[in-house]
């Protein structure tokens, strides 16, 4: 099994459908690879991965464009052409694993609201 993990940013807000019955999630993450080219100039590529994730638990309100994520599944190229009849490919990425690293689109007070409060023990905990 080969298996792609990916850290990058939502590029648009998870969408999910039902297919065969079933809750798929789906959305795009985009990473940016910084390198220099063989004149020593900087260059920067983005490569972007089409997510699909089955049964998604309610994540999907939290995977808002803009979103800094880790993901993680199975990869496979899909080959197509382009309306200019070329040739070309994409990456899909079938989610197994997923980690929100920052919040995205929504306010500090949004998201402060949908955390719940963790009751704090009385006395402190001692480590011993």
């Amino acid at each position: 099994m080969i298996k792609l993990q990916i850290i990058g940013y939502l590029g648009r807000n998870a969408v999910e459908k039902q297919v065969n019955g079933r809750a798929v999630l789906n959305f795009n993450v985009a990473h940016n690879e910084r390198y220099k080219d063989a004149q020593g100039v900087q260059q920067e590529r983005t490569i972007w991965a089409e997510c699909a994730m089955w049964a998604p638990n309610g994540v999907g309100p939290y995977l808002l464009q803009g979103t800094y994520v880790f993901v993680e599944g199975t990869p496979h190229l899909e080959l197509y052409n382009t309306a200019a009849g070329t040739p070309a490919t994409s990456l899909k990425l079938r989610v197994t694993g997923l980690k929100l690293l920052s919040g995205g689109g929504r306010s500090a007070t949004e998201e402060k609201a949908t955390i719940p409060d963790v009751p704090q023990p009385e006395e402190e905990l001692r480590f011993e």
